[in-house]
């Protein structure tokens, strides 16, 4: 994709913007800053509605008459789109402006919070959060493509800092933000709260986003759109089906799973040809850059403890601990905070020092606290677990501005977009893959520890024991990984020829 400078940035008619004046050494000119708090804004509100229904659903069984199986949907869905539309995105931010895109992302986003707040039975709030779901997973790729675009390689680090705060902390402020919520308010005001924030930031973009790339006519290969929805979407499903631990289901959760692998080999050889001429949906050629390739391995394997400690704590907090849900969310609050200030500091020394000072001691951290968190019990104080979460937060917060910034420094600019929608692709999987895997682990290990005579509470800490155990060894990759990254040397790190 051939990328504009700043100086040729358009006005929202379409029209050449005046030159402007050539800042200093790595600033930004005022009209990019716009752009891209605009944008940091926006994502942050519209990822943070990733996590925040999970709290609602006890009260949803009760006011709409569901399961809880059912009221699971309600996050199911939410990453079921994401998977199926992330995949997408490399073509759109290829083939529209940057002001179209995201002003149908930010009105996807406004209309699907709408049809959650008038929904007056439990179908339409799911489709309502499919139609959220849909503007979010465009946003995250458009953030992070025009970041790629306009921020020149010494200033990355520093913005990447503030990308991570989005991308990190948003997920894991919402069970708090949501448990504050229902304590005094109906579960629709989870939709009405958010709904002006995201019409004054769809009026303001609108009004202010410029234009920072130039499109390429392009046609999109319709059979790898439906190859990455039965891929990625029956992989997420998949993996949600056993997060579950369901066995009220026809379908076992392993059928999804299979279908999912072996549309995604499909989709990934269909890919392989395509790219020969430029026409993939997912240009696969970013992981021709060695760099890119283990950072996100690494990226993978810290977004699975991300969000599985995300899920995990909360129950290990009110299921064992005997917390409230809103207590629950507290707990998480002091590490959401402690890494969204740390963002911009890590993104600064980043700019200076390089990923491995931030990446090393960052994943020993997380692997310690893992490993630490294999000892909890029925009786843990809640202050070291508060404590432990704290640490993991700084740990997580020292390696996803390192990795975010070399892994999309590392791929040639004109496949900044497939670079993106490969890493939301990722994280969207992982997240999936971590939630089964720990959801999984300890409802096996606890019910096996139930039937050998464990009262229930020291059954349920048991098999969180060894969630914790699995997540722990599982991350020793990223640790591995965390010395063999490093910064771009180059803008696009000896990629192979795109022809």
């Amino acid at each position: 994709m051939t990328q504009s400078t700043p100086s040729r940035l358009e006005d929202p008619a379409g029209r050449p913007a005046p030159p402007k004046t050539v800042p200093g050494p790595g600033a930004l000119p005022a009209r990019d800053r716009l752009v891209i708090t605009l944008l940091l804004i926006s994502a942050f509100v519209v990822i943070l509605n990733e996590t925040i229904m999970g709290v609602a659903i006890p009260r949803l069984v009760t006011d709409l008459g569901i399961t809880v199986g059912a009221g699971q949907w309600l996050t199911t869905a939410f990453m079921l789109t994401m998977a199926v539309v992330i995949p997408i995105t490399g073509f759109l931010l290829q083939r529209f402006n940057t002001r179209p895109v995201f002003i149908a992302a930010m009105s996807l986003f406004s209309l699907g919070t709408f049809i959650g707040a008038i929904a007056p039975g439990f179908e339409i709030l799911v489709a309502g959060r499919v139609v959220q779901a849909s503007g979010t997973a465009i946003m995250m790729p458009l953030l992070m493509t025009t970041v790629m675009t306009l921020v020149p390689p010494a200033s990355r680090g520093k913005v990447m800092g503030n990308i991570s705060i989005v991308i990190s902390v948003a997920p894991a402020l919402g069970p708090t933000i949501s448990g504050a919520i229902l304590s005094t308010l109906d579960w629709r005001w989870l939709f009405w709260l958010v709904l002006p924030i995201a019409l004054a930031a769809l009026a303001l973009g609108s009004a202010k986003m410029q234009n920072v790339t130039t499109p390429r006519t392009s046609s999109i290969d319709v059979p790898s759109v439906v190859l990455s929805a039965v891929g990625f979407g029956g992989i997420v499903y998949g993996l949600s089906r056993l997060g579950e631990a369901s066995t009220d289901s026809a379908i076992p959760a392993w059928v999804p799973l299979a279908v999912g692998l072996a549309g995604l080999a499909v989709f990934v050889t269909r890919q392989l040809v395509l790219q020969r001429r430029d026409a993939a949906l997912l240009d696969l050629r970013v992981f021709t850059s060695r760099n890119f390739s283990i950072s996100i391995v690494a990226i993978a394997v810290s977004m699975m403890a991300l969000f599985g400690t995300i899920i995990l704590i909360p129950i290990y907090a009110q299921s064992v601990l005997g917390l409230t849900p809103f207590q629950s969310g507290l707990l998480l609050l002091p590490g959401g905070l402690a890494m969204g200030l740390l963002g911009p500091i890590v993104g600064r020394v980043y700019d200076r020092r390089g990923p491995r000072v931030l990446l090393v001691p960052g994943a020993f951290l997380v692997s310690a606290v893992f490993w630490a968190m294999t000892q909890v019990t029925e009786t843990t104080p809640v202050p070291l677990v508060l404590a432990a979460h704290v640490l993991l937060s700084i740990g997580l917060a020292l390696m996803f501005t390192p990795l975010l910034t070399a892994a999309l420094g590392s791929v040639q600019p004109r496949l900044y977009s497939h670079g993106s929608a490969v890493f939301g692709t990722v994280q969207q999987l992982a997240g999936a893959a971590g939630t089964a895997l720990f959801i999984s682990v300890m409802t096996l290990r606890g019910t096996s520890l139930a039937a050998e005579g464990a009262a229930a509470d020291a059954a349920l800490a048991g098999g969180i024991r060894a969630a914790f155990l699995y997540g722990a060894i599982i991350f020793l990759l990223a640790v591995v990984a965390s010395f063999f990254v490093r910064a771009p040397e180059t803008a696009d790190d000896t990629p192979a020829p795109l022809h």
